[in-house]
């Protein structure tokens, strides 16, 4: 027996010639008795009883099928023009080594398989249909990829036609086309009887993604199931969500990832979360954008509400306290530390408390010139002040000494004139910043995730830090002067009071300035309406505190003969 004679049964059963040829492997029939080739001698004819086959007569509706196509494309004279499709059958086999052979005798175009040779001087095949098997298909077409033979002539590149089902076709560079399949559901009858009925169908088109459809109602469930499987790895992200792939898995099988702040997608199985614009915001569920509210620090804010109040308080309690003074301005304790200096220091406090005001409430061109302005002069006022009170201080008692030099100092005011120098200068500072670039308004979208806040910007910023700097300058003198002077035995013990007035002015300041700078919007601006109150009533309380103790409380200690035992015990 040959080797040609074992496989006789294995040539095409059905050919027509035509200019390309369309090849089909289907499973048709199988051998009754599979001979067992290791055995064979190749000396002895086959047994007749190889010839016996078994027929799958329900797979010749896949041939009839194929065969019908091909008449259809043949007949139309658009779709391949002064061509024809012609056609080869193969019969596919159960046996793995049965489908190898099978498919042998396409590339080598003969009857004999002979490794790495082809009898046909040249092949018209163009497309291989690998029957119905998955399994089949997956063997076949992994040993026809390795001689390369070609799954579609270029032919049918750019084609769209509309077949006879009134389908349109289309097919592009890139050999992409949708293709639908019936998804078919056994239906059991009396006395044996089963029909294939359709209860469905899965649509692959590359730009409308996929779709499978089923008729459930039409669905007749084997024992133990009784609604539809799930088909899929992972379910479907909802709004608001977005598709992560898992990595080293299917497509189909992905994590449902919440969109960031500020992204929302508004579909379901989103690929991309998409960007609110800058004056949104997205909601809580991710789903749509919402308009930011526009805000700012006002009277009726939270932070807004408290800070205004404690900025009248302390304004009250600063006219109070310089109307006390003024009603006692002929008692010892308010002429021995020169009065007129503690009349410019309360007025110059009382605008510091009011000045704050300016910071609170909806911004504008003045208002934010003004509040800057105003700050950094009244502020200016009243340090110079305390510096013209520890000038005052240490003259008075250089002029219980001999020398009429200090007193004439004393005397002549030289240390109120510490005041309008240190203020012009500030002036000029001032002038300068507004000169080159003012503060204006301006809008921040970023602090607050869901608001827009107007806020004055303070334009030039080497500007603001030299008048907070210029400032700490004078506050940084007046201290070091104070603590000099702190055990001076002046009548009042004033030298101490400013001490320590002018040591919390400065620990307020310094504390501000990282706090600020760690702070936005209209937190920022109540950092600094805290710093300025805060300031203030340092200096309040510590240089007016003790005296208004002694003029309401201890007024048997404002006297000339109180006075005059401190001055006879300084003497000494």
């Amino acid at each position: 027996m040959t080797y040609e004679d074992c496989l006789w049964y294995l040539k095409p059963s059905v050919y027509r010639d035509g200019d390309l040829i369309l090849t089909g492997f289907f499973p048709l029939y199988s051998l009754m008795v599979e001979p067992d080739i290791s055995k064979l001698s190749f000396m002895v004819k086959p047994s007749e009883g190889l010839k016996d086959n078994i027929w799958y007569w329900k797979n010749y509706q896949y041939v009839l099928a194929f065969l019908f196509a091909i008449e259809e494309i043949n007949k139309d004279s658009f779709l391949l023009p002064n061509m024809s499709l012609g056609f080869e059958l193969y019969n596919a086999f159960p046996r793995n080594h049965r489908t190898l052979e099978s498919s042998l005798l396409l590339l080598y175009g003969g009857s004999l398989t002979l490794p790495n040779y082809n009898c046909q001087k040249q092949s018209k095949s163009m497309a291989v249909f690998s029957g119905t098997e998955s399994s089949f298909s997956a063997e076949i077409g992994t040993l026809l990829e390795l001689y390369k033979t070609p799954q579609l002539h270029p032919l049918l590149r750019k084609i769209q036609f509309i077949n006879s089902a009134g389908d349109d076709v289309s097919l592009d560079e890139e050999r992409n086309f949708m293709v639908k399949y019936d998804v078919v559901n056994t239906i059991n009858f009396p006395a044996g009887l089963a029909l294939l009925i359709k209860v469905g169908e899965f649509v692959s088109n590359i730009s409308h993604h996929q779709g499978l459809i089923f008729h459930e109602e039409m669905i007749e469930w084997p024992v133990g199931f009784k609604e539809t499987p799930q088909s899929v790895c992972s379910q479907s992200c909802h709004s608001g969500f977005r598709k992560l792939p898992q990595e080293g898995r299917p497509v189909c099988c992905f994590t449902c990832v919440l969109c960031p702040e500020g992204g929302i997608s508004n579909q379901t199985d989103a690929q991309h979360c998409v960007q609110c614009p800058a004056e949104e915001y997205s909601n809580t569920e991710r789903n749509r954008c919402i308009s930011k509210v526009v805000t700012f620090l006002s009277f009726q804010n939270t932070l807004g509400v408290p800070l205004a109040c404690t900025a009248l308080c302390f304004s009250l309690v600063t006219a109070a306290v310089l109307w006390v003074f003024m009603k006692h301005r002929d008692t010892p304790i308010v002429k021995a530390n020169n009065r007129a200096l503690s009349y410019i220091l309360l007025f110059s406090l009382l605008l510091c408390f009011l000045c704050s005001l300016l910071f609170i409430g909806r911004p504008n061109t003045a208002t934010c010139i003004l509040r800057q302005v105003t700050f950094a002069i009244v502020f200016t006022v009243a340090v110079s002040t305390v510096l013209a009170k520890t000038i005052t201080v240490i003259l008075a008692f250089k002029a219980m000494k001999p020398g009429r030099t200090m007193r004439w100092l004393l005397t002549s005011g030289v240390s109120n004139s510490v005041i309008p120098v240190c203020t012009l200068i500030q002036v000029m500072i001032c002038g300068i910043w507004l000169g080159t670039s003012p503060p204006f308004i301006d809008i921040d979208i970023h602090s607050e995730p869901r608001s827009i806040i107007i806020e004055c910007n303070k334009g030039s910023v080497p500007a603001f830090y030299c008048v907070l700097g210029y400032l700490g300058s004078l506050a940084l003198g007046s201290f070091i002067l104070a603590f000099l002077a702190r055990n001076l035995p002046d009548t009042f013990n004033e030298a101490k009071f400013l001490t320590f007035s002018m040591l919390l002015f400065c620990s307020v300041w310094v504390t501000f300035l990282p706090v600020y700078h760690s702070t936005k919007g209209k937190v920022m601006v109540a950092v600094e309406i805290f710093s300025i109150l805060a300031s203030s009533a340092g200096l309040l309380g510590c240089i007016f505190a003790p005296k208004c103790y002694i003029i309401l409380i201890r007024p048997d200690k404002n006297s000339l003969k109180q006075l005059r035992g401190k001055m006879n015990s300084t003497r000494k």
